[in-house]
C-alpha cells in the first residue's frame, strides 16, 4: 500500500495542474477579448456579414443549380436583399420616429400607474427604494425616447461609421456568398490531413447551426409579431404597429427581447384602454409565447440547435455588457456556435474512449491467447518429458 502523503501529493498534483490549465484557458479567453475589442471595427463587419450570408446562401445555391455563375447569383441575391430591407426600413423608421416619443410617455404613464397600485391596498408598500428604482426607469426611457426622436445617429462620425461598417458587410457577405464553397477545402489543405478534417467538420456544422438558427429565430419573430399586433390592433391598443414592430426586432435577442417589448405593450395598453386590456394584452402575449417555445421551435429547430434557457440568458446579459446592443444580437448565434464545437469535442473524446476501450480488449484477447498457447505449449512439453521415462 501506498503511503497517505504519497496520495494527497498526488491529488494535489492533479489539482495543481489542472488549476494551471484552467488559468492558462482564461488568460487566453482574456487575451481574445482584449483583441476582439481593440479590433471591433473590423470584427463587427465580419460577424455581420457571415450572418447575413448564412440567410443569403440558400437562394444563391439554389440560383447556382440552376445555371447562373456564382458572381451573378451572388450579386442578385444581395441586390434583392438589401432592397427589400431598404425599403422596410423606409417604410417603418419613419413612423417609429414619429411616434417613439409617444410610445415613451406611454411607458412612463404606465410605471407610475403601476407603482400607485403597489402602494395601495393590499401592499402599502412605502418603501423608497420603489421610488429610486422607478425614477431611474423613467428617466432613461425618457432620455431613450429623445435620443430616437432627436435622431442619435445623425453625427458625422457616427453617419461615417456606419456607412463605411454596412459597406464592408456588402462586400464581405458577397464574397463569403460568391466564394463560400471554396473556403473550407483551402483551409483543409492549409491545416493538414487530420487538423484538416476536424475543421471541416467543425465549420460545416456550425455553418448549418448558425444558418439555421438565424432562419427559424427570424421566422418565429415574424409569428410573434404578427399574432400580438393582430391582438393589439382587435383590442385597439394606440401604437399597434410600432409594438408590433419592437416585437419582431427584440424576437432576436430571446428572453431579454421577448420580455422588453411584452413589457411595453402591457404598459401601453394599461394606460391607454385599462387595467383589463392590460391584462387581455397580457393573456396574449403569455400565450404566443408559451406557443413559440413549447410548439415552434421544438418543430423548426432540430434538437442540437437548442440552448439552455440559462446560457441564452447569460450570453445576452455578457453580450449586451460587452458590446451593448450588437453584443446582444449576436450573443446566442455565438453560443449556439460555441455549443457545436464543445459538442464536437464530447464525441471526439467518447470515440477516443471506445477505441481505447476496443484495443484493450483486443490486447487482453491476445494476452489471453498467448497464456493459453503457452499453457498447451508446457503441457505438450510435460507429456513429451514422461514418454520416455514410461518406456524406460
Amino acid at each position: 500500500m501506498r503511503d497517505r502523503g504519497e496520495v494527497i501529493g498526488a491529488g494535489g498534483m492533479w489539482l495543481a495542474k489542472w488549476s494551471l490549465c484552467l488559468a492558462a484557458i482564461a488568460i487566453g479567453a482574456v487575451v481574445l477579448g482584449w483583441i476582439l475589442e481593440k479590433l471591433w471595427v473590423i470584427a463587427l463587419p465580419v460577424l455581420l456579414a457571415i450572418v447575413v450570408s448564412t440567410v443569403l446562401w440558400p437562394p444563391t445555391r439554389a440560383l447556382t443549380k440552376r445555371g447562373m455563375p456564382p458572381a451573378g447569383a451572388a450579386s442578385f441575391t444581395i441586390l434583392v436583399f438589401f432592397a427589400v430591407l431598404g425599403g422596410v426600413i423606409a417604410l417603418i423608421v419613419p413612423s417609429v420616429v414619429d411616434q417613439a416619443p409617444e410610445l415613451t410617455n406611454k411607458a412612463v404613464q404606465g410605471i407610475q400607474q403601476v407603482q400607485d397600485w403597489v402602494k395601495g391596498p393590499p401592499f402599502n408598500l412605502q418603501d423608497d427604494q420603489i421610488d429610486t428604482a422607478v425614477h431611474a426607469v423613467t428617466n432613461k426611457l425618457q432620455e431613450s425616447g429623445t435620443a430616437i426622436a432627436s435622431g442619435v445617429f445623425s453625427g458625422v462620425t457616427t453617419a461615417g461609421s456606419m456607412i463605411v461598417t454596412l459597406g464592408l458587410v456588402l462586400i464581405l457577405a458577397f464574397f463569403f456568398v460568391k466564394d463560400g464553397p471554396r473556403f473550407i477545402p483551402w483551409l483543409h489543405s492549409v491545416g493538414g490531413g487530420r487538423a484538416g478534417r476536424h475543421l471541416e467538420e467543425v465549420l460545416g456544422r456550425m455553418w448549418d447551426t448558425l444558418g439555421g438558427f438565424i432562419r427559424t429565430q427570424a421566422l418565429v419573430s415574424l409569428i410573434d409579431a404578427v399574432f400580438i399586433g393582430a391582438g393589439l390592433l382587435i383590442l385597439g391598443v394606440p401604437l399597434a404597429p410600432v409594438l408590433a414592430i419592437l416585437t419582431f426586432i427584440g424576437g432576436f435577442v430571446p428572453i431579454v427581447g421577448a420580455f422588453v417589448a411584452g413589457a411595453l405593450a402591457v404598459l401601453v395598453a394599461l394606460v391607454a384602454n385599462g387595467p383589463t386590456t392590460a391584462l387581455i394584452v397580457l393573456a396574449i402575449i403569455i400565450a404566443v409565447q408559451q406557443i413559440e417555445g413549447n410548439v415552434l421551435q421544438p418543430v423548426l429547430q432540430s434538437k442540437s440547435m437548442k440552448l439552455h434557457a440559462v446560457v441564452v440568458l447569460l450570453a445576452v446579459t455578457a453580450g449586451g455588457s460587452l458590446f451593448g446592443i450588437v453584443g446582444a444580437f449576436l450573443a446566442v448565434p455565438v453560443a449556439a456556435v460555441a455549443a457545436v464545437v464543445i459538442r464536437y469535442l464530447g464525441e471526439q473524446i467518447d470515440h477516443r474512449l471506445e477505441r481505447d476501450a476496443l484495443l484493450d480488449a483486443e490486447d487482453a484477447i491476445d494476452d489471453e491467447k498467448t497464456d493459453t498457447e503457452h499453457t498447451e505449449s508446457a503441457e505438450a512439453d510435460d507429456t513429451t518429458d514422461e514418454k520416455p521415462a514410461a518406456r524406460s
